[in-house]
Parts: structure tokens; C-alpha cells; sequence
């Protein structure tokens, strides 16, 4: 008893609870019960794919311009990158549950923030809470499960990836109704969406604890039952070495893979982000033009496709390997570029199958990626890897709207309407994956000149302290 007082002194009670070693895995644990801790934490984040419900209330409670009213969830999209990237050491180093209660706390303080803005009609409290701090809780909330779930499931990384971040993706078919129908009960002056906010900061700071309190780490040396890791490493890409996040930088690979994400998702963005008008403008001229409730129901329709190709891509990335499932996401999107492009007015079902399939692997395009990350570098940084990489989401996050909407512009301001506003931006973003399918083309395995030194088990206990981490 007297060893455990200095113990108690040095460590408080709730930083204690948040660090990695609190978090170990008991024997007989069920690794099945982390997918639901990371899906806790997905769905709840996700309610950033559903920020345009707010949009119209805000612009016209206080007198916003449409631009104005983007500013928070374009901030925040910014910050998801940026602290993915900054943060992915901090996550790996302090472990999953630090990284989901920092994530819960940023989240939901941003929705309280966004609440008082909005109730003291103070706009930049909005744009500060929900973008910048809440945009803190959405990065470090997005990598926070992503490499445990790799140790959980080193046989299937890209199924349990691709569990979680499909949570990311379907957070909004949850938060968008919900939204809508607290904006109909509350109202949508001033008080109504102060309050909407309120309920939203309070309810997902609950939601999220549910992961915070139920996410483990497995014991070291731990594998999973019949497992064999040198069957893995025989295929090819796959690496039983590590490297460091330092490192990983340095490797063509990175910037390889950062460029095929970087264009996958430029693509995917473009549509989903105009996607409404899109449909419209497409069929205007035609004898059975779109209708507005159709294109709405076009867009829940895209939602869904983003959401299930995230597993189900992902999985399949597990049977055929992370380069084949590359192949395939931006070789078959060229070709559902090319033919929208070039007979996508024709048929509605024919855009309509395209468009689905591009979303769906614009949505597969995220999933896979970290199962790809831990091929080429192993899992001892994976998170922080892979928190470096989103860097190149945020990029596409401006190309792909910027691309699709500037085009169109010209194209009314000279005149033009129909499938031709869109023409030259489908030709843009087929290149876009042409490019980024030589890309995953020219990536081989990582040089063992970036491997981390050979260490013995008792080194890979804290491996982010006796190997120097990364600074």
C-alpha cells in the first residue's frame, strides 16, 4: 500500500483515467466492442456533412450573405486538417481515450460557443466555436480510433477502418433531420437556434463519452486468434517494419498516396458539393426536368453512396489488396466522369448510377487509405501518418468546389445553361484520377533505409518514448 501513494500523487485522478496505460485491454476483452467506441465518436463528428442545414436560418436571422454563413464549416474543414495533421503525434503518444475526450470537449464547446454567438447575435463567437474549436474536435476525433482499431484488427484493417470512418459519413443522415426537426420545434430566430445549438453541444458531449469510456489498446504481443502475420506480409506492399510519422515523410510513398487521396476526394467534393443543381441543370431542357424535391432526394441518395462504399470498398480492399482497390476507385471513376460527360443527359438513370458510384468511391477513398497507410509503414505511427495525409483533404476541399462552381459561373456569365456549364469541369476532374491512378501506379514498397531500428519487445512497450517519438 505504501508503493501506491506516490502513484496516487503523481498521477491525478482524471489524467490518470485518459492515459494509455489506464486503457489496456483486460484478457478475454472483445475487440468487437471498439468499432462502437469509434463509431461513437464518428457519428457524432460527422454532423459536419449536414452544416447546410443551418445556413438558411442563420443567413436570415442575422442577415448573413450565403458566403458568410460558410464561413464555420469551411473553417472547420480547415482545422480538421490542420489538427490532424499537428495533433497526429499528440494522439498517438497519449493514446485513444485522451485523443476522444480532447475530440468530445473540442466538439461540443464549439456547439456551446455557437450557441452564445448566435443568443448575444455576436457572429464571430459562431465562426470561432463551431469552425475553430469544434474544427479542433472534428481532427483529432477523426484519427483518435484509427490506429487502434489497426492493432485490434491487424487481419482486417480496412473492415474496421472502414466501420468507423463510414460513421463519419453517415453522421449527417442522423444530424440532418434531427437538425431540422429541434429548428422547427425551437424556431429559427436568434433564441431558436441558440437553443438547437445548446441541445446539440450537450447531446453529442454524452454520445461521444460512451466511446471515451468503453476504448481499449490491446496488451502488447497481442494478436488475433489464428492469425498468422508472416501470411500478411507476404502479399505484396505489406510490411511487418515500422516507420516513423518523421520519417514517413520523407518517402516518395507519402506524397504518392497524399496525391492519389488528394484527387480522389476533388473529384468525389465536386459533385456532392453541387450536387442538387447539378441534376437540375442536367436534365432542364429535357421533357421530364428535375424537380426540386427529386434533386433533394438525389443528394440523400449521394449521402448513402458515400456512406456504404466506406465498408463496403474498404472490406473489399482487405480480399484484393489497397493498390487493386486504388485501381479501381480512380480508373472506373474516370470512366463515370467520361460518360456523364459525354451522355449524361441522356438517360437519368444512367447519371444517377455514375454519380452513385463516383460518391461511393470518393467515400471508399477515405476508408481504405489508413488500412494503405499501415501496408506501406506498419502500425507504430499510423495515426500520426495518417493525420499528416488529411492534409491533403483539406486541399481537395477547396479544389473540388472551386473547380466545379468557377466553371459554371463563366459558363452563365457567357451565356450558356445545361449540361455545358459542367462539360469542361467532368474533363478536369477525369484527368484529376488519371493523374492520381499513375500515381498509386508508381507506389512500391517503402526502403528499409526508413525503417525504424529492429527492437525487442520490451522497447515496443512505449515505443513513442524509448524511440524518441516524433518531435
Amino acid at each position: 500500500m505504501a508503493g501506491e501513494e506516490p502513484h496516487r500523487t503523481k498521477f491525478p485522478i482524471s489524467p490518470g483515467f485518459l492515459s494509455r496505460s489506464r486503457t489496456v485491454a483486460p484478457p478475454n476483452w472483445s475487440r468487437w466492442l471498439i468499432p462502437p467506441a469509434a463509431l461513437s465518436v464518428h457519428l457524432a463528428i460527422g454532423q459536419a456533412y449536414a452544416w447546410s442545414v443551418f445556413k438558411p436560418p442563420l443567413e436570415s436571422a442575422l442577415g448573413l450573405t450565403g458566403t458568410a454563413s460558410a464561413l464555420p464549416f469551411q473553417l472547420g474543414i480547415v482545422m480538421l486538417g490542420l489538427s490532424a495533421a499537428f495533433g497526429g503525434t499528440l494522439v498517438e503518444r497519449n493514446g485513444p481515450r485522451w485523443a476522444m475526450f480532447v475530440s468530445m470537449t473540442c466538439f461540443s464547446s464549439g456547439f456551446l460557443l455557437s450557441a452564445l454567438g448566435v443568443a448575444t447575435r455576436q457572429y464571430w463567437l459562431v465562426v470561432l466555436g463551431y469552425g475553430f474549436v469544434g474544427g479542433i474536435g472534428l481532427g483529432i476525433g477523426y484519427i483518435s480510433p484509427v490506429s487502434t482499431l489497426i492493432k485490434w484488427f491487424p487481419d482486417r484493417p480496412g473492415m474496421a477502418t472502414g466501420i468507423a470512418i463510414m460513421g463519419f459519413g453517415g453522421g449527417a443522415l442522423i444530424a440532418s433531420p434531427w437538425s431540422t426537426q429541434m429548428l422547427d420545434a425551437f424556431g429559427t430566430d436568434t433564441g431558436g437556434i441558440a437553443t438547437t445549438f445548446l441541445v446539440h453541444g450537450v447531446v453529442y458531449a454524452v454520445f461521444m463519452s460512451m466511446g471515451v469510456l468503453l476504448v481499449r489498446v490491446p496488451p502488447d504481443g497481442w494478436r488475433p486468434r489464428g492469425w498468422d502475420p508472416s501470411q500478411a506480409a507476404a502479399r505484396p506492399l505489406v510490411t511487418t517494419a515500422d516507420v516513423s510519422a518523421r520519417n514517413a515523410i520523407r518517402t516518395p510513398q507519402f506524397w504518392l498516396l497524399w496525391v492519389v487521396l488528394c484527387f480522389n476526394v476533388t473529384a468525389g467534393i465536386g459533385i456532392l458539393e453541387k450536387a442538387a443543381p447539378m441534376i437540375r441543370d442536367f436534365f432542364v431542357n429535357t421533357a421530364t426536368p428535375v424537380a426540386v424535391g427529386a434533386a433533394a432526394g438525389f443528394v440523400a441518395l449521394l449521402s448513402l453512396a458515400n456512406m456504404t462504399g466506406r465498408i463496403v470498398w474498404s472490406s473489399t480492399s482487405d480480399l484484393i489488396g489497397r493498390k487493386n482497390m486504388y485501381r479501381v476507385y480512380l480508373g472506373v471513376g474516370a470512366l463515370f466522369y467520361l460518360v456523364i460527360a459525354l451522355a449524361g443527359n441522356a438517360s437519368k438513370l444512367l447519371f444517377i448510377v455514375c454519380a452513385l458510384g463516383i460518391l461511393s468511391f470518393y467515400g471508399g477513398g477515405f476508408a481504405t487509405v489508413p488500412a494503405y497507410l499501415k501496408d506501406l509503414f506498419g502500425t507504430y505511427q499510423v495515426g500520426a501518418i495518417h493525420g499528416r495525409l488529411l492534409t491533403a483533404w483539406s486541399t481537395a476541399g477547396v479544389l473540388g468546389p472551386l473547380i466545379i462552381n468557377a466553371i459554371a459561373d463563366a459558363g452563365k456569365a457567357a451565356g450558356r445553361s445545361g449540361p455545358t456549364l459542367y462539360t469542361t469541369s467532368l474533363y478536369i476532374m477525369m484527368g484529376l484520377l488519371v493523374v492520381g491512378f499513375l500515381a498509386n501506379e508508381l507506389i512500391r514498397p517503402v526502403s528499409p533505409a526508413y525503417h525504424e531500428p529492429a527492437a525487442g519487445e520490451a522497447t515496443r512497450k512505449d515505443p513513442l518514448v524509448t524511440r524518441g517519438g516524433d518531435a
